[in-house]
């Protein structure tokens, strides 16, 4: 009984302390959650300004598009694909990774991917990628643009060394139902259809827009802008939709625990009440047993 209850005890100590990991996990990413998703707020209203920018150069400019990249549609697929570099996180990884193999809305086959974090990339070295250039996944919001910054150079890099034109980005994106959805954005070319819905964008005011200094210089600028904030914004909804998925596994986890551990408290004291009672039945019986030895013995009636 005694290795019995020493077993369970030492079972109880380390499911509170798992306990209290997930419970303290469980805080860093609700806390995490948070400066990512204000980030993607922020974004979002300087992605509308770089779109406004972008539609008043190509009004000013048109037929800008074939200089940047249209005339490769047809060519060699890079990827970029947004992952975890720790676990917990449920299908987080899996969930992208089978969006990057389905070939739904972009190419099955790349000539190059970067997967940013470990997880998924040791996930894609599985798939038969020809060439896989990981990245590390930023540690905080202020790294991110240390790593667009890298990731654009290695794509222009590769653009010029191996004729590379069409750019996918995978990454997940917050979802209110599921936490999270993967979601696939093509980065590259910039194309006919881009530039004329750049170009129908509604004007954000009626005064007349003037783009200065006039000329591709400005529109290049315009455009490393926009290719900078779809990656920033593609890493900060991954990192958040990262935290979110922690979020729930920590959830789940910390329940069932909860109930591991409420299973373990009433065997642990079922186990003690029945080492009580037979401690008391032992008890009873030798109390008993004595008695019955230390009573004068029972005179017989005789008869003359």
């Amino acid at each position: 009984m005694s290795d019995s209850s020493a077993a369970l005890r030492a079972s109880m100590a380390t499911a509170t302390d798992l306990q209290s990991m997930a419970r303290t996990m469980k805080t860093i990413a609700a806390s995490n959650i948070g400066q990512y998703e204000a980030a993607v707020r922020s974004l979002d209203a300087y992605y509308g300004v770089v779109q406004d920018s972008l539609s008043a150069c190509l009004r000013a400019s048109r037929g800008a598009a074939d200089s940047f990249g249209a005339a490769g549609a047809d060519g060699p697929a890079g990827a970029i694909v947004f992952g975890s570099d720790q676990g917990l996180v449920g299908q987080f990884n899996e969930a992208i990774r089978a969006r990057v193999l389905a070939g739904v809305d972009a190419p099955r086959g790349f000539a190059v991917v970067w997967p940013v974090g470990e997880r998924i990339a040791a996930a894609l070295a599985e798939s038969d990628v020809p060439d896989l250039r990981p990245f590390p996944l930023p540690a905080s919001i202020d790294a991110v643009s240390v790593l667009v910054a890298r990731l654009l150079v290695e794509i222009e890099a590769y653009a010029e060394k191996k004729g590379l034109r069409r750019i996918f980005v995978f990454h997940h994106q917050p979802a209110r139902a599921s936490g999270y959805v993967p979601v696939c954005q093509r980065l590259l070319p910039l194309d006919r259809d881009w530039e004329r819905d750049l170009v129908a964008r509604p004007r954000p005011s009626k005064s007349i827009t003037q783009v200065l200094p006039a000329g591709d210089a400005t529109l290049r600028a315009c455009i490393g802008e926009y290719l900078f904030v779809s990656l920033f914004r593609a890493c900060a909804e991954s990192l958040a939709s990262e935290n979110a998925a922690r979020l729930s596994a920590m959830q789940r986890a910390e329940k069932n625990i909860g109930e591991r551990l409420q299973l373990l408290t009433q065997t642990f004291h079922r186990q003690r009440q029945g080492a009580i009672d037979e401690e008391l039945f032992d008890l009873v019986a030798g109390f008993e047993a004595q008695q019955a030895a230390s009573a004068p013995p029972k005179r017989e009636n005789t008869q003359n």
